[in-house]
């Protein structure tokens, strides 16, 4: 596998604010949301500019939040997404077609305030107000099946496989906690974010764990995932070196890798950004090529005040 870095774009909005600590992305209204992991709203990225879209209402009435105001703690964590397929949007109280309209973001699980999950519509669509619920059963129930401690959960990414959302937890390898996943039914998980399921009755399975091996002696953890049209799964993974899951740390490494079930296929190091190691949170499919797939990778710079990049990437086979 072989990746290359085609274009970088630093994240602004109309107002020339960063769009801070980018996590996941996925496409949206003709364009593409970012997850922002510390605010309550996202970005909605499309050829003409970069609007807020509201994901969550504020909390204490705050919209951001950051470790030197000592807000950190109340951040959402939104860190996985996913585009709700067409024949599911039947069973949800939405209107419209499917395709990128209607996505669906998840919070880490890292403490008990990322524990919900909200399904979004773009701005003018009949129903653009945000569907909000608290998931907190539904990531017990991932973290028996991952058979973690909860202050260990730190759920970063997911894609739609089949009938499942594969949800993806990056763990600390260096601290004893591999990288893993589990499937989570998508039909019960929509219900339960809608409200016409219990969260605590979606069900669970599929517990998979993952060896991505180490850049620079610190462990290679999942941070997002998307489909490949043979069924495999390529992610991002990045080397941090932290304590736990809420504390940020360097990164000395990045890698993109192909999982086949419980198997490593392939892996490949990503090109440095800007002459740094980049910090890949977010991936979402641009097309898939006769010879590979392009992508949009959203990185985070750690730093409230420093736009994130959208980074354009070629991976050829």
């Amino acid at each position: 596998m072989q990746v290359e870095v085609e274009h970088v774009t630093a994240l602004r909005f109309d107002d020339g604010s960063p769009v801070r600590a980018a996590s996941a992305v996925v496409a949206f209204g003709g364009g593409w949301l970012v997850a922002q992991d510390d605010a309550t709203h996202a970005a909605w990225v499309r050829p003409d500019g970069v609007t807020p879209v509201r994901a969550l209402p504020p909390v204490r009435g705050l919209d951001t939040f950051e470790e030197e105001r000592g807000t950190k703690a109340l951040k959402p964590d939104l860190e996985a997404a996913f585009v709700v397929p067409d024949d599911l949007l039947g069973d949800l109280p939405v209107d419209g077609p499917g395709g990128d309209g209607a996505v669906v973001l998840l919070g880490s699980g890292s403490s008990p305030a990322r524990v919900r999950g909200c399904l979004l519509r773009p701005p003018g669509s009949a129903d653009a107000e945000p569907l909000v619920a608290d998931l907190a059963p539904l990531y017990a129930a991932v973290t028996r099946r991952l058979g973690v401690d909860a202050d260990l959960l730190n759920l970063e990414g997911a894609c739609v496989v089949g009938n499942v959302l594969r949800w993806f937890q990056r763990g600390l390898p260096d601290a004893g906690v591999p990288t893993a996943s589990v499937d989570v039914d998508l039909r019960a998980l929509l219900a339960a974010l809608v409200g016409d399921a219990r969260p605590a009755d979606v069900p669970v399975t599929g517990a998979r764990r993952y060896d991505l091996g180490d850049a620079r002696g610190v462990g290679l953890a999942v941070t997002d995932a998307v489909l490949l049209p043979d069924g495999a799964v390529l992610v991002s993974a990045a080397a941090e070196d932290t304590p736990d899951p809420r504390d940020d740390g360097p990164v000395v490494g990045s890698v993109l890798a192909v999982l086949d079930g419980g198997v490593v296929r392939d892996r490949a190091d990503l090109p440095h950004v800007h002459g740094a190691v980049a910090k890949v949170e977010g991936l979402g499919v641009v097309e898939h090529t006769g010879d590979g797939v392009r992508l949009l990778a959203t990185v985070d710079a750690d730093d409230p005040t420093e736009p994130s990049l959208a980074v354009g990437l070629r991976v050829r086979w």
